[in-house]
């Protein structure tokens, strides 16, 4: 179990209608951290190593196919660096968390070399079945996130290898749903690197999900409307990045970043308000699994200096370490070797769907991207702040909700 001395902790036993405790600025992000590393070290170490496959235990959820072993350890490298990039990209210094970082940075570039070398133990699969265009992504996501400690400060073997591992990827046609922005991840970060990419793919995924926006700041996933957590997931973290870096090389692609922004942050404000005064959130949709990944968007408007208005860094930082803290520490979330186990609030296998294995639940890690913000950053040095629930279930004033 996490702790850091000094700090009051949420323990897994808290109550029900019994808040978190406050803490302050510096003691969350070194919570943070600690969660951070205890995520990362075991895939990040063993698969520099070239031993993740021999060590990652896979456990598949009951309703499960067992072809999904095939799949679990992309899943987990992919989904750990994309939550982790933005951090990695801070570099090292000579305090201890810049000495931290170095190492970690270190050992993605390796893993990064096993996973994608063919002739390593842990080459990863790119290409059989359908599930590796999702992880690739992912992956994809996180060198855009980290252009410069996950992609140019790789070797020349190593990038020529990654790029054709993104590549082997286009065989692999996504569903009319959130995976075209699988693709259009993919081509985003071929374009980052400077190789020949698909304007088609990206222009489709676009297109699309313009046509699947339903208004107030959330899109269908597809053309219907599932009320699930996929907006945060997948949709408008992806969209937000994809625009970011190409969006200026096609004028109808440029007058969407606006837009998509706009909603990007009202999505952000409605995040906010799930958080409840105890530091839980509703249990809706499928995926729960990956647990406090579900706020990857608001932890992304945050880590993008761009959080809507009345809604304070502060506030959010609580909001999300309570949150945090309630999963992290729910008995069972990690197995007795360190790894994570299927569950949302501990190890309850029957919540995972039949494509939830162990390397899915490291989506989790996207809810950390505000990592990616210095240790100066107002997110982390002001002080602790009730977010919206808190103030509003304990009496205080707060600012109004409105649609837009």
């Amino acid at each position: 179990m996490l702790a850091v001395a000094g700090t009051p902790r949420l323990t897994p036993g808290l109550r029900p209608g019994s808040v978190p405790h406050l803490t302050p600025g510096p003691t969350d992000r070194q919570y943070w951290l600690d969660v951070l590393t205890r995520l990362a070290h075991p895939v990040l170490t063993n698969l520099a190593e070239g031993r993740l496959r021999q060590r990652m235990p896979v456990e598949i959820a009951p309703a499960g196919n067992p072809e999904r072993r095939d799949y679990a350890h992309l899943e987990a490298v992919g989904r750990l660096l994309t939550g982790i990039a933005p951090w990695l990209e801070l570099g090292g210094d000579a305090t201890p968390e810049g000495e931290q970082r170095q190492r970690y940075a270190d050992l993605a570039r390796r893993g990064l070399r096993a996973a994608t070398d063919p002739h390593s133990p842990d080459f990863l699969n790119f290409a059989r079945g359908r599930q590796p265009l999702v992880d690739a992504a992912f992956l994809a996501h996180a060198i855009v996130r980290a252009p410069r400690e996950l992609w140019q400060r790789l070797d020349g073997e190593t990038q020529h290898n990654v790029v054709s591992a993104l590549k082997s990827t286009r065989g692999i046609r996504p569903s009319l749903s959130n995976w075209l922005m699988f693709s259009a991840m993919i081509e985003t970060a071929l374009s980052m690197t400077g190789e020949e990419w698909d304007r088609g793919r990206v222009d489709y995924a676009l297109t699309q999900h313009e046509q699947w926006y339903k208004g107030d700041g959330v899109y269908g996933d597809g053309p219907s409307f599932h009320w699930d957590y996929y907006n945060s997931f997948v949709i408008h973290p992806m969209l937000l990045d994809v625009l970011r870096l190409v969006g200026a090389t096609a004028p109808e692609w440029q007058r969407l970043t606006d837009p998509v922004v706009r909603r990007a942050r009202r999505y952000a404000a409605i995040q906010e308000r799930l958080i409840s005064p105890e530091g839980t959130f509703p249990p809706i949709g499928r995926s729960l699994a990956y647990r406090f990944g579900a706020f990857q968007l608001l932890a992304q408007v945050a880590l993008r200096r761009q959080l809507p208005e009345g809604v304070t860094p502060a506030q959010v930082r609580c909001g999300l370490t309570a949150v945090i803290r309630r999963m992290i520490e729910a008995p069972g979330t990690f197995d007795a070797q360190g790894w994570l186990t299927i569950g949302f609030c501990g190890h309850q296998p029957g919540i995972g769907e039949g494509y939830i294995s162990t390397g899915s639940a490291y989506l989790c890690a996207a809810g950390l991207l505000p990592l990616g913000l210095p240790a100066t950053d107002e997110f982390w040095s002001t002080a602790p702040a009730d977010w919206t629930a808190r103030k509003v279930w304990s009496g205080q004033d707060a600012t109004l909700d409105h649609a837009i």
